[in-house]
Order: C-alpha cells, then sequence, then structure tokens
C-alpha cells in the first residue's frame, strides 16, 4: 500500500493506522464498521481504547489526505457514518478502482487483442499481494481475501484470453509476476506454462512444471493437479499456440447470466404499483443518486414474488451485464437458505471457480461486491426473511439494482437505502382482469354473478383466485356457477382450494412464537375489522405492552397494518385461523378469551354470542 500526493509518499504512520486506511481502501466506498476496525487491528483482546485510538487515526489520515484541513474538521473523503467510517475515493485516486475499471473495459471489448491491452494495463496496477506488509491481518481477513480471489480470478482470464488470441508476449511477464506471489496456484501456473510455450519457450515451461510439482512435493506432500498435468501434455504434444487451458473457462465473465423466471402469461393489474416503481428509478436517476433497493412487502401470496419478476423483466434491457435470481425460501418448511448458500450460488453464476470461491461469508460478501462493482445487474432475492438474509447479497456500488419481496417489512433494508413499496390486495376490477386474462373474456361475461361471487368469496386474494381459475380451466365444461358454489360454506373455506392456500399460510404461522401463534388462532373470536393492541390484550389475557408486541410479530407475517396502531386480518386468513383455533385450543379457552373480550368491550350479550358473530363473520 502506498499513498502519493502528485509524485510524493506520503508517510502512513504504524501499522495500526496503515491497516484502517488499508481496510478502508479495500473495500473501496463503503462502510466499514468500528467492530470490524477493532477485530482487524487487535483481535480478540482489544484495549479500552479502541475506539478511541480509531477515531484519533482516523483525524491523522484525514489531515494526511487533506492537509489543509481544519482541525475536528470532516473534509470530502473520509466519512462518518452512524456503524463505522467510509473513504470516499474515484477510480482517479485509488489504483484499486482504476483497475476494475480497466477489467470491465477488457471484458466489454469487441475483441481479443483489445481486451489483453486493457487486462495487462489493469494487471500492471498490481505491486503485490492485497495488503502486504499487513500481516498476518492480510491472510485472513475477509476483504483482503476478496481482493485475492478477485485478482487470481482476473489474472486466470487475462492469460486464457492472451493465449487464444496470441498476445502471450504482452502478459506473459505479468502473469509470471503474480504466480511468484502465488507459487501453490496451480491454475495460473498451468496458465504460465502455456504462455511461455506459446511464445515459443518450452523448455522453460518444462523447467517451470519440474520446478512447481518439486514445490507442491516438499512443502505440501502433493502431487500436481489435473490441469497443471493437462498443460504440460500440451506443451510436449505442441498444442498450446492457441488454445485456452480450458474451452469452457475461456473468458468466463462473458457470459451474462440471465436467471429471472419466466414473466407470467397471465399477469395483470399492479398499474400504480409498476407506476410507482418506475417513478422512483426515475427520481432517483435525475437526482444523480443510486437506488439501492426496492422491497416489496405483503401478506402470503398476494403476488409480491409474479411483480417482482415482471417488473424484473422490463427492466432487465437497463441492466445490460445480466440478472441473478434466487429464492431464499424465507418462510420454506425446510428452512430458509443461508446468504453463504446464496452467494456461491452467485459467484458460481458470474465466473467464480469453486477452488476460487471463499468459504468465509465475508470474504465470499466481498469477492461478490468486487465483481459487481462497475456492473450493471439485476438481483432479485426472492421471499426473504429478515435483513441479516439479505445484507450479503447488496451490492457495494451502484450501478446494479436489487429487488426484494418478503411477507414482513424490512426496516432495517430501508434503513439501508431501499425504498418500500407495499404490495396490497388487486381491487375488484383488477382480480375480475385476472380471470378474464385466464378464462378468456366470453366465459367470465357469460356468468358475471358467479364471477362476482369467486371474486368475493376469494376475497380478491391472488393466489386464491389463481387457484380457482386454474380449476376452471381444467373443467372447461363446468360453468362457473358451479364452481363458485364449490367455494361457500362456513369456517371450511380454505378446503375449496386443494390445501395448497392453507400450506402456504402453514409456513408464517409455524415461524411464530407460541404466544403470537395462540393469539393469532384467537383473533377470529373478535368479529370486528380493526383489531387494536386493547383488544389483543384481551384476547390473550395480557397486558397492552405485551400485545403490541404481539401484533409486532403479526404484523410481519400475517396482518396487514392499516391506521393509528390498528390491523386488520384477511378473510382468508381469519378462516384459517379459525380452522387452527378449532384443532388446537380447547373449547374452554376459546370461551375464556370471548369472556375477557366481553367484558372488556362492555357487551350485553354472552360470550357464546361472541363466537357465534365470529363464525357469521368468516360465513
Amino acid at each position: 500500500m502506498r499513498v502519493r500526493n502528485g509524485t510524493v509518499d506520503l508517510e502512513l504512520g504504524g501499522r495500526q493506522q496503515r491497516l484502517l486506511l488499508a481496510l478502508l481502501l479495500a473495500r473501496a466506498g463503503s462502510v466499514v464498521g468500528l467492530g470490524e476496525l477493532v477485530d482487524a487491528i487487535w483481535g480478540d483482546d482489544p484495549p479500552a481504547s479502541a475506539v478511541n485510538s480509531i477515531h484519533r487515526a482516523v483525524g491523522t489520515l484525514r489531515r494526511l489526505i487533506e492537509p489543509n484541513l481544519p482541525v475536528r474538521a470532516v473534509g470530502e473523503h473520509l466519512v462518518r457514518h452512524s456503524a463505522g467510517y467510509r473513504l470516499e475515493v474515484d477510480e482517479d485516486a485509488l489504483d484499486l478502482l482504476r483497475f476494475r475499471s480497466l477489467v470491465r473495459r477488457a471484458r466489454q471489448a469487441a475483441g481479443d487483442a483489445e481486451a489483453v491491452h486493457h487486462y495487462a494495463e489493469a494487471l500492471a496496477l498490481w505491486q503485490g499481494p492485497p495488503a502486504a506488509g499487513l500481516e498476518p491481518v492480510s491472510r485472513t481477513h475477509p476483504a483482503f481475501i476478496a481482493l485475492e480471489a478477485e485478482l487470481a480470478q482476473t489474472v486466470r482470464e487475462a492469460g486464457d484470453v492472451a493465449l487464444r488470441s496470441g498476445g502471450s508476449r504482452l502478459l506473459l511477464p505479468t502473469l509470471r509476476r503474480i504466480a511468484g506471489w502465488r507459487p501453490f496456484d496451480e491454475a495460473l501456473l498451468a496458465r504460465v506454462m502455456l504462455a511461455l510455450a506459446a511464445e515459443g519457450r518450452q523448455a522453460e515451461a518444462l523447467d517451470a512444471y519440474q520446478e512447481v510439482r518439486r514445490r507442491l512435493a516438499d512443502e505440501l506432500g502433493l502431487d500436481p493437479g489435473p490441469e497443471l498435468r493437462q498443460a504440460r501434455d500440451r506443451v510436449l504434444r505442441g498444442l498450446a499456440e492457441t488454445e485456452p487451458v480450458h474451452e469452457e473457462a475461456a473468458a468466463p465473465t462473458r457470459f451474462v447470466p440471465a436467471q429471472l423466471p419466466g414473466d407470467h402469461p397471465y399477469y395483470t393489474g399492479r398499474a400504480d404499483v409498476l407506476a410507482r416503481a418506475e417513478a422512483i428509478l426515475a427520481d432517483d436517476r435525475r437526482q444523480g443518486r443510486p437506488t439501492v433497493a426496492l422491497a416489496f412487502d405483503g401478506m402470503p401470496g398476494v403476488g409480491k414474488t409474479t411483480f417482482a419478476v415482471h417488473l424484473a423483466h422490463r427492466l432487465a434491457p437497463s441492466y445490460p451485464d445480466g440478472q441473478l435470481y434466487v429464492d431464499l425460501r424465507g418462510y420454506a418448511p425446510e428452512g430458509p437458505m443461508t446468504p453463504a448458500e446464496a452467494l456461491r450460488g452467485f459467484l458460481s453464476s458470474l465466473g467464480v471457480r469453486g477452488e476460487d470461491r471463499p468459504a468465509e461469508l465475508h470474504a465470499a460478501a466481498g469477492l461478490f461486491r468486487s465483481l459487481l462493482a462497475g456492473r450493471r445487474m439485476l438481483i432479485v432475492l426472492d421471499n426473504a426473511r429478515d435483513f441479516e438474509q439479505v445484507r450479503h447479497l447488496l451490492p457495494g456500488t451502484g450501478g446494479s439494482l436489487v429487488l426484494v419481496t418478503s411477507r414482513a417489512r424490512l426496516t432495517d433494508l430501508i434503513t439501508a437505502g431501499a425504498h418500500p413499496l407495499p404490495i396490497e390486495l388487486p381491487s375488484s376490477a383488477e382480480a375480475r382482469d385476472n380471470l378474464v386474462s385466464r378464462l378468456g373474456r366470453a366465459r367470465v361475461e357469460a356468468e358475471p354473478t358467479a364471477v362476482q361471487a369467486i371474486i368475493e368469496r376469494c376475497a380478491r386474494h391472488p393466489l386464491a383466485l389463481a387457484m380457482v381459475a386454474a380449476r376452471a380451466m381444467a373443467l372447461p365444461d363446468t360453468p362457473l356457477t358451479e364452481i363458485a358454489a364449490d367455494l361457500t360454506g362456513d369456517r371450511e373455506r380454505l378446503d375449496g382450494f386443494d390445501g395448497g392456500l392453507a400450506a402456504i399460510f402453514s409456513w408464517s404461522y409455524r415461524a411464530l412464537s407460541p404466544a403470537a401463534a395462540r393469539l393469532f388462532r384467537l383473533l377470529p373470536v373478535y368479529p370486528g375489522p380493526d383489531i387494536t393492541v386493547d383488544v389483543a390484550a384481551a384476547l390473550a389475557g395480557t397486558d397492552e405492552r405485551t400485545a403490541r408486541s404481539l401484533l409486532g410479530e403479526l404484523a410481519a407475517q400475517m396482518l396487514t397494518q392499516v391506521r393509528g396502531g390498528r390491523h386488520q386480518l384477511h378473510d382468508l386468513l381469519r378462516a384459517y385461523a379459525w380452522g387452527l383455533s378449532e384443532a388446537e385450543d380447547p373449547p374452554p379457552s376459546r370461551d375464556a378469551a370471548a369472556a375477557r373480550l366481553y367484558e372488556h368491550l362492555g357487551w350485553v350479550d354472552q360470550p357464546s354470542r361472541t363466537i357465534s358473530a365470529a363464525r357469521s363473520a368468516i360465513a
């Protein structure tokens, strides 16, 4: 690490200060938390004054970077955030960003010859391994591990392009120099051998093979792997002039991932949300600020995924570097996907080979952000459970866009800059248009009363409507009146959906705490439209503070918050809750809840009348 002001090298001070600056530079514009800085500098035994020491070091660095900065002034480059610090730099000031810009140009070059020149210029910026001189942190910290992996990935691609284009001579000195820092990188050493052979230096190539073979045997007790052996065989056969090591490995990052699921063939409605999303993006572009993410939340089955995928297909042409998609299984019975698992899939899609993918979560996230730097990619994180599941999957710089769907409102994601866009139930007109798109206008218009009954019995719920429409499509000769009649009934109304909707609801229900689950089952006892804290407290037999906490938990999963602390329970969820209560709560428990509610509201009827009213509300 070197810092220059013009042609003058600046004195960076002691190791702690240099390490602090190295971490800020490695993150290149992202916030580095105080906790991470403390851990990197002092490990498991930081002094009581660690945070103050960091603040003092930051002040010294600020004055080093901006010599005329007044005492205690913040300056333009080293910015304080609530969580830590960020160094504001661009590619004219930081070689790492310049390197990434040149690599991006190489990947987008019209021909291999042009790409080789960009790769050569980019790799020439590396004067040594990442954070050399700051051992052992440079070998163990995720930020530096990610840079090491980024360098390894790039130098291998460059070697492949040079071999394919006949430009090995331009890159060979750089390949050999970087291979000297990575003496056990067999993939890179194989490319060095092939580049030597391509320049007519077969003897040197075979000598290089023997040297690495001895090194592997003496220091690791290993034989050369298949890639090195293949390179040796090709040198011996004189086949190294133009071919890369693996045909499928040639310029792997030129592949543009397109992982979006197909757009829904019957998509209709949500015009207002589409307009809001596109207006947010347009406004952010006008203001010159990157859009971190759009976060869509709503009740189970309301159509969040369908909408996000539809929007992604509309936006995809604006993100030419590709689209990534992952279902995070936030509420699946088998448990949510881990961020590490999601990152493995993303890195693989971006061309990172298995042996180059860091096992440590923060290092994998750092490599992911590094590969996205300077690219315009669209990323869909579907069915997220919480912010912790998605925070490692967010790009570190602007240019890319993330669409996140979740049943819960991800407050921390919004705090980090995401725009919230709740997905509400469609209007009756939108629900009817959806049935028209699936069943055809003639069939829908032939039975308007039955169609309206279906919409009402499904409570405009998109998943319920889709399941009913699927049944109608499978029975083209069956009148819609007959299908609508199948949806009538009392508290068993979910039976008309073949268990699919109830199964989806159950994913959220099983994620509730026992106390919140019990309150959810008792909510149908109250027949009113809005659930307030005092009503919830009476039903649960607890104080209002606890009831408010339980409603907050339910609001993240099963309820819709409407206004002033009031919540609503969707009719289908009410029916689902009622069925659960009858199966799990003994009648005395429900009667006791009704009695508490009766006493709290001052109703003159008996508690049994309350339950009867609840049955009528569901019916």
